[in-house]
């Protein structure tokens, strides 16, 4: 499930190809923001860490990516830099394009 979310959140363009309902397209808009990014990024990274406390699989390495992604997300939010689009993976230009 956490991969699924994080394809349609990091690939907007997913969002105007795939058949995807209106509440989860909205669902999935809300992480725009560094800060909204950094929060979905730990909260999977914890459900990932908690999943470990049943026994040491190879989840850790997504665990520990998840965090560290987590961590770049919250940093650019505190350095003030603003989440840059892609043109590429369904930024502000692929509207554009596909109409």
């Amino acid at each position: 499930v956490c991969s699924f979310l994080l394809v349609f959140i990091e690939i907007p363009l997913l969002l105007r190809i795939c058949p995807t309902s209106s509440k989860f397209d909205a669902f999935v808009r809300r992480f725009t923001t560094n800060y909204m990014r950094a929060a979905v990024y730990l909260v999977m990274s914890i459900i990932q860490w908690l999943s470990l406390l049943a026994g040491h699989t190879s989840l850790i390495a997504a665990a520990v990516v998840l965090l560290i992604a987590s961590l770049f997300y919250f940093l650019a939010g505190v350095k003030g830099q603003g989440f840059v689009g892609s043109k590429t993976l369904g930024g502000q230009g692929v509207a554009q394009m596909i109409v």
